[in-house]
Formats: C-alpha cells, sequence, structure tokens
C-alpha cells in the first residue's frame, strides 16, 4: 500500500496538482487495515486533476475491488477521466457513483465503460438524472446490451420515462448476464411497463426487478412479477436438468467402467492360458529332444555292438579252422541255451509284475486327476455363485430405476398440480385482468412449445445414449468372438501338434522294435550256421579242447554284456512309454483345463446377455414413460386450445373496452386511479 501512496504522489507531481488529504488518509487507512480492497471516497469533493490521477492509478491497478465514489459531486469532465481509467481494469467488480448529479456525458462515459469493461459486475447509480437526456441514456442502454458480466444495476431516482424505458428493455433483450435490476421512483409509466414486460418475453435470465414508485398499473406490475417467477422456475428447472444429466452421466460411466473391468480381466485370464500353453509346448520339445538324444545314445550303442559282433564273427572263422570236435561244446550251449531260457522267463515275470505296479500307478494318478476335475467343478461352482450375486446387485440397479421412474411421476403429478393452481388463479385473474389474457395465452403456448422442445430434445439425447450403448455391446461381441475363435485354433493347433508327436514317437519305437528283431533273427541263423559248422568239426574238438576252453570264457563274457545290453535296452524302452503316459496325461489335463475356460467364457458371454437385455428393457421402460408424458403433454394442449376458444369467445366481447381503454391518455388513465 505505500507504494500505492507514492504512485499517487508522483502521479500527481507529474501532472503539476497537489494530493488531496482525503484522497491519502484513505490510502493510509488502507496500509493500516492491511490489504482492505475498498476504495471509499465518499462525500468527497474530488478536483479534475485529483479524477485525474485517480484515472491513471486504477487503469493499472490490481488490489481494489471496490470503489465507492457516492456523493463526491462530480463534473462529468472529471468522471469521465476516472471511467475512462476503468475501461482497461480487470480487478474491480463493484463501482458506486450513487448521488453525483450524472447527465448526457455522463451517461455516454458510463456506455463506453460498461461496452469496454470486463470485470464490473455491480454498478450502483441512484440519485442521478441520467433519464433527463434521452441521447445519453440511449448510449447507456447501448453499453449494456454489448456487456458480457455486469449482474445487478440500480437506476433508482434517475428520472427515466417511458422513452428511456423502452430503450432499456431493447438492450435487456440483447443482454444475457443481467439478473437484478432497480428502477424505483422514475417516471416508466404504463408504455414503459408494457416495454418491460415485452422484453422478459425474450429476456429469460433476468431474476429480480423492483418498478415500485413509477406510475404503473397493477395489471401490469402482476404480468412483470409472474414473468420474472417465470424466469426463476425456469433457473430452478435448469439446476435441477443439469444435476440429472450430471448423476445420469456419473452412472454411464461407472457402467463403462466395469465393462472394461470385465474385459480387461477376459483379456489377462486369456494371456495367462496362452502363457500356459507356450510353457507346455516348450515343455514337450525339452522332451523331445531329450529323447532324440537318448535315441541317438542307444543308435551309437548297436553300432558299437554290431562291430563287436563282427570281431566275434572274425574270431569264429578262425576258431573253426582249428577246431575239430566241439560235440561236448555242444552239449554245453544247449544247456547253457536251457538255462538263458529259464532266465528269460524270470525276466519276463518279472517285467509283468512291473507293468502290474506301473499299472496300480497310473490308476492313482486317474484318481488325483478325477479328484482336480473335482477340485475345479467346485470352483466353477464358486464363479456361478459370483454371477448370481452380479445378477443380485443388477435386480437391486433395476430397483433403484424404479424408484427414480416413480420419483419422476411424483414430479409429473405435482407439475399437474402446479398448472391446475395456475388456472385456478387464472381463472380469478380473467375478472380482474382482461386486457392481459390474450397475452398470458401466448405466454402459456411459447412455455408449452419451450417444453414439447425440451421433451424433444430429451428423446434425442436418450435415443444417442441408446445407440452408444447398443454399439459398444456389439462391439464387445465382436471382440469376444474374435477372441474366442482365436483360443479355439490354438486350441486345435496344440491338438494337431501333440497327435503328430505321438504318431512319430510311435512310429520311432516302432522303427527300433523291428531292429531289434531283425538283430535278434540274424543272431539265431548265425546260431544255426555254427551248429552245423560244429557237427561238422566234431573231429578237431579232440585236439583243440584248452583253446576251446578259452573261447567259452571270452563267449560267457559276451553273453553277459549282450544280457546286460539288453537289460538295459528293455528299461529304456519301458521308460519311454512311462514318459509318454505322462504326456498323454498332462495333455488330457490341459484339455479338460481348456474345456473349463471355454465354460467360463460361455458364462461370461450369458452374464453380458442377461445384462445387454436389461438395458434394453431400461430403455423400453424410459420410452413407456416418455410417451406417457407425451400423451399428458397432448392432453395439455387440448385443453390450451378449448381455453382459447372460451377467451377468444369473450376477447370479442371486450376488444371495444380495450381500444377505448388504449386511446384514452395517460392524465386520465392516472387520475381515475
Amino acid at each position: 500500500m505505500d507504494e500505492l501512496k507514492r504512485l499517487y504522489i508522483r502521479l500527481c507531481q507529474e501532472k503539476g496538482a497537489d494530493p488531496q488529504d482525503a484522497v491519502l488518509k484513505e490510502l493510509q487507512k488502507i496500509k493500516d487495515s492491511c490489504g482492505k480492497e475498498k476504495l471509499d471516497l465518499s462525500t468527497q469533493n474530488l478536483s479534475m486533476e485529483s479524477c485525474q490521477v485517480l484515472g491513471l492509478l486504477l487503469q493499472n491497478d490490481v488490489t481494489f475491488s471496490h470503489v465507492v465514489l457516492s456523493d463526491c459531486m462530480l463534473s462529468e469532465d472529471g468522471l469521465k477521466l476516472i471511467l475512462q481509467g476503468l475501461r482497461n481494469n480487470a480487478v474491480v467488480k463493484y463501482l458506486d457513483l450513487k448521488g453525483n448529479n450524472l447527465r448526457g456525458e455522463g451517461a455516454e462515459a458510463l456506455g463506453k465503460l460498461l461496452r469496454h469493461n470486463p470485470s464490473v459486475t455491480s454498478l450502483t447509480l441512484e440519485w442521478n438524472n441520467l433519464g433527463m437526456w434521452e441521447d445519453g441514456f440511449s448510449l447507456l442502454c447501448d453499453g449494456l446490451s454489448c456487456n458480457q458480466t455486469l449482474q445487478r444495476l440500480d437506476l433508482r431516482n434517475n428520472q427515466i420515462n417511458h422513452k428511456g424505458a423502452e430503450e432499456l428493455s431493447t438492450a435487456l433483450k440483447q443482454n444475457l448476464t443481467l439478473r437484478e435490476l432497480d428502477l424505483r421512483w422514475n417516471n416508466i409509466g404504463l408504455l414503459g411497463g408494457r416495454a418491460l414486460h415485452e422484453c422478459l418475453q425474450s429476456n429469460r435470465t433476468l431474476l429480480k426487478m423492483e418498478l415500485s414508485g413509477n406510475n404503473i398499473p397493477s395489471d401490469v406490475l402482476k404480468a412483470i412479477e409472474h414473468s420474472i417467477d417465470y424466469n426463476l422456475e425456469r433457473q430452478t428447472v435448469k439446476k435441477e436438468t443439469v444435476n440429472q444429466r450430471q448423476i445420469l452421466t456419473k452412472e454411464v460411466q461407472n457402467l463403462k467402467q466395469e465393462k472394461n473391468k470385465q474385459f480387461l480381466d477376459l483379456m489377462e485370464t486369456i494371456d495367462k492360458q496362452r502363457e500356459e500353453m507356450s510353457r507346455t509346448t516348450r515343455t514337450t520339445t525339452l522332451h523331445v529332444s531329450k529323447l532324440q538324444e537318448a535315441l541317438d545314445d542307444r543308435k551309437s550303442v548297436v553300432n558299437s555292438l554290431t562291430s563287436k559282433l563282427h570281431m566275434a564273427d572274425a574270431a569264429l572263422a578262425l576258431s573253426q579252422q582249428k577246431v575239430q570236435d566241439l560235440g561236448v561244446i555242444l552239449t554245453q550251449t544247449k544247456r547253457d541255451s536251457s538255462s538263458m531260457r529259464e532266465l528269460h522267463a524270470k525276466e519276463l515275470r518279472k517285467e509283468k509284475e512291473e507293468s502290474a505296479m506301473r499299472e496300480a500307478k497310473l490308476r492313482q494318478e486317474m484318481s488325483a486327476a478325477n479328484e482336480k476335475v473335482l477340485l475345479s467343478r467346485n470352483k466353477v461352482d464358486e464363479l456361478e455363485r459370483k454371477c448370481k450375486m452380479q445378477h443380485e446387485q443388477l435386480f437391486d440397479l433395476k430397483q433403484e430405476l424404479t424408484n427414480t421412474s416413480a420419483e419422476l411421476k411424483l414430479r409429473a403429478v405435482q407439475a399437474e398440480e402446479r398448472l391446475e393452481a395456475e388456472k385456478r388463479r387464472f381463472r380469478q385473474s380473467q375478472d380482474e385482468a382482461s386486457v392481459l389474457r390474450q397475452k398470458e395465452v401466448a405466454h402459456i403456448t411459447r412455455h408449452m412449445e419451450d417444453s414439447e422442445r425440451l421433451a424433444q430434445e430429451r428423446m434425442q439425447r436418450l435415443e444417442a445414449t441408446k445407440l452408444a450403448v447398443e454399439e459398444e455391446l456389439s462391439r464387445i461381441k465382436l471382440t469376444l468372438a474374435n477372441e474366442r475363435a482365436q483360443a479355439e485354433e490354438e486350441i486345435q493347433k496344440a491338438r494337431s501338434t501333440a497327435q503328430q508327436e505321438e504318431q512319430q514317437h510311435a512310429a520311432v519305437l516302432q522303427d527300433k522294435v523291428r531292429t531289434l528283431t531283425q538283430s535278434r533273427d540274424q543272431a539265431q541263423n548265425q546260431a544255426l550256421q555254427q551248429k552245423q559248422q560244429v557237427g561238422e568239426f566234431q573231429a578237431q574238438n579232440n585236439q583243440l579242447c584248452l583253446e576251446i576252453e578259452g573261447l567259452k570264457r571270452r563267449i560267457d563274457g559276451l553273453q553277459q554284456e549282450l544280457s546286460k545290453k539288453d537289460q538295459e535296452k528293455v528299461s529304456e524302452v519301458t521308460k519311454v512309454r512311462v514318459e509318454l503316459q505322462e504326456q498323454m496325461g498332462h495333455l488330457e489335463a490341459e484339455l479338460t483345463a481348456q474345456e473349463g475356460l471355454k465354460e467360463k467364457i460361455s458364462a461370461l458371454e450369458r452374464q453380458q446377455k442377461v445384462q445387454a437385455n436389461t438395458h434394453r428393457e431400461m430403455l423400453l421402460d424410459k420410452e413407456g414413460e416418455i410417451s406417457s408424458l407425451v400423451e399428458k403433454l397432448r392432453m395439455k394442449d387440448a385443453e390450451i386450445l378449448r381455453m382459447r376458444e372460451e377467451e377468444a369467445q369473450r376477447a370479442s366481447l371486450l376488444q371495444s373496452a380495450i381500444l377505448s381503454y388504449i386511446s384514452t391518455p395517460l392524465g386520465s388513465t392516472s387520475g381515475r386511479k
């Protein structure tokens, strides 16, 4: 505030004027009050130089929101300077110019202020003479018509006549921000009152108008009060409609959020299923690679065995040249063969017992899998319970909608009661104010047309929301159908790959069994050939007994190695079978899980269908309510037409009286009253 004081003193020095003590005291008071936002210079005599300095001070000021210059007896030139500074001020909201004897030039300056100032919301012009100069007052009204911020205007005791009221009414037809207008203790008269009433037919923002002490007839005052009350009711209805729109938008947003959450949950479950499928494919590929490595190892073992057999064949060829008599060896070989048969029989029994044990284990695993299936069914039951809970929630929402519809019906009944009360008032006021019946009928028709337009706009908005909801439902259905088709294609691909892998494994195992049987047949053929050769070389066996004993020992070692390798082959074959069975079990479990997921997807689709049906029912209910309201409006239109016919008959009788009443001069009418 010291800065303001210094600025005021500096501006006075620049303009060559002495600073006034009253202004300095007011600035000092503002400093002492720690940031007061009100500049009060009422009842102070301000010179021309001080007005010029105040205009420059207020031009760039940011602290004052209230400027009070009442009863200062400002000259019109000084007022122009102050208002010129306030034109570009964006902080001052309340301006008081009461009791300054403002005239034509002051009215012109005020019109420029209202045209250019972007912040003043309240303007007090009480106890001035603005209405005596019609040109200046018309400029003030032009500025008011262009203003978009002023909400309160006080024009008490300004000697405004009916022409000034007509200028003011034309300005009010274009102004959409003024809320309060005080015109008490002027000379508006009948014509000015009618002009103000006509402007209220187009201006729906003015909520308060004071007209006492203006020689306006009571019927015109009642009509103006009725239009002001209509503006108030309209504003309240607008506020209620805005609140209802906000509530409906919030509900729609909540429904959209719930649908998005459900859609995201479905996407997450589908992603998890895809990850599980990828994991299973990876594990199967790893198992296949391991099996291929085992087969490669076995092939290398078989190749080593074949090389050893070739070496044995070479050794046998050498022994055939030396051996002559192997009869004893044949008997021993027969005995050995019988013992080997017994060993093979024992091994087969053991293998049968092991296979029985494995079958028991597999049955246990099947029972465990059945238990898992029961658990999954329990989970499905839990999901069904959750669906029931959601259905209950939807039922609660339906009840809420019925409650809201009942409230709307009650409001419609209340509106009908209000209309009936207004009809009664209208009938009572027919005897008192016959002149205004035609205007009131026009006003009621306009009101009904506005209500019909509002109802049509509501119908269009509801239809637009309905179309938007149906489009969203169709989009969600398409996305779900595409995702379902993709999931089914992935499942079919996984099945086909699993079947192909199983077929490949079976073919590989069959090839291995064939190679083993072929090697066994070749060994048997070689044994028969050796027997024949032994029969031919029995004579030579007697000489080479010692060599044969050594060869027997070698043959026993080789047979033991062969038996071990056969056992290893049998064990590996059994392991491969067990692994294949386990893989089959895993695949079956995955198939059951996928079937459960399909059931879940179908349940969710059913839920969506139920929700869509509920939305459709709600929309149908709303359409029925709207149709009922439209029928009520039609009935009211019919009643209004009847009233019009009755009033037309009565108006034909009262036209002569109205014309005589209008043709009489103002003085005679005021004298009669």
